[in-house]
């Protein structure tokens, strides 16, 4: 289960090749910044022991949760220890792969499920050191195409992963944290939690939600010296695309779809083909937003993961009625001909 990058990554580009991570994996380990690299911003930042410091991460069979576990793991300090979730354990040679031998004290690889609660609470007692410093929620899944063809199975799988999967897995590491007065919890968001986004009903549904729970959760884990920051990805090359359910077109099940639904859906599909070609970032760029927040001393709520808000978010905060929005969405993604 592949870290879910954004709701407007809905297609089709290929991603960096997890050849490319590897190679890359010695040269970024030994040319690091010096930001990065140093012991005593972690240990100022996050109280104060030598100790490594405890991560778990869930979804790192692939993308984002893969490039983190390894970039953590391979900090020259030796000042993470990286716990490495996935769902099924059979997809962890990638991982493997890409750290080899080098890393067998700062890197463990566990099986942990988000929405089973048993299997939470297993992975939480394998951790040796008994505690987790940084939490990085990351596991997800994405539900595409016409609302009316969505099967209620499908729809509470969407649910079960991104929103109480997140949530339960705060809830296995939540009072540890609290006993010892610090933490950080870090969630993979997205501009589909931000913004509503056409044929991903569903999956914005359950990124809206993260964000009420992420929020409420500052509100009060603030007073815990607990921060939650969420990172806002927009389209990401991963392979988060590969276990996307997507009605594709000619599926039986969009046959009792209208044609001007048919038709929309179309041009959402090319739209999203043509945002991976010419703007999608690189699993990479999202773990530099990652590494900022965790090297905070005051991380932030929310980052972004190009740099700044998105400008159709903007525009929800300037025109708080959500006429301009709208248009301006329809306008992009389905022609200005159609308006």
């Amino acid at each position: 289960m592949g870290g879910l990058q954004v709701a407007d990554t809905v297609f089709g580009v290929n991603r960096p090749c997890d050849r490319e991570i590897c190679e890359n994996t010695e040269e970024k380990r030994l040319h690091m910044p010096p930001s990065y690299s140093s012991c005593s911003l972690l240990k100022r930042t996050l109280g104060g022991s030598m100790d490594k410091k405890v991560v778990l991460i869930t979804g790192c069979s692939s993308g984002i949760g893969l490039s983190l576990a390894v970039r953590l793991a391979s900090d020259p300090d030796k000042t993470f220890k990286v716990y490495a979730t996935m769902r099924n354990l059979a997809k962890k040679e990638r991982l493997l792969e890409c750290v080899k031998s080098l890393h067998k004290d700062t890197l463990d690889i566990l099986q942990m499920d988000v929405t089973v609660r048993q299997s939470i609470l297993d992975a939480r007692d394998r951790v040796a050191e008994k505690r987790v410093d940084i939490l990085v929620c990351n596991a997800g899944v994405g539900l595409t195409g016409p609302l009316e063809v969505q099967s209620l199975d499908s729809m509470r799988r969407i649910l079960e992963v991104n929103l109480f999967g997140t949530i339960q897995t705060i809830q296995a590491f939540l009072p540890g944290m609290k006993a010892r007065g610090r933490g950080r919890i870090l969630v993979t968001g997205s501009t589909g939690g931000l913004q509503g986004l056409p044929f991903n009903e569903v999956y914005c549904a359950s990124k809206f939600a993260i964000e009420g729970a992420c929020e409420s959760l500052a509100v009060l884990l603030q007073h815990f010296n607990i921060h939650v920051t969420l990172i806002e990805c927009g389209p990401v090359n991963t392979d988060f695309l590969v276990n996307l359910q997507r009605a594709e077109l000619g599926d039986a099940s969009l046959q009792q779809v209208d044609a001007l639904t048919l038709s929309l859906y179309e041009k959402y599909l090319r739209h999203c083909g043509d945002v991976f070609q010419n703007a999608a970032q690189d699993t990479e760029d999202i773990v530099k937003v990652f590494l900022e927040a965790i090297q905070s001393a005051s991380p932030a709520f929310r980052y972004f993961s190009g740099g700044g808000v998105p400008p159709l978010t903007k525009l929800k905060i300037t025109d708080p009625d959500g006429s301009r929005y709208i248009r301006a969405l329809s306008k992009i993604m389905f022609s200005a001909e159609d308006q």
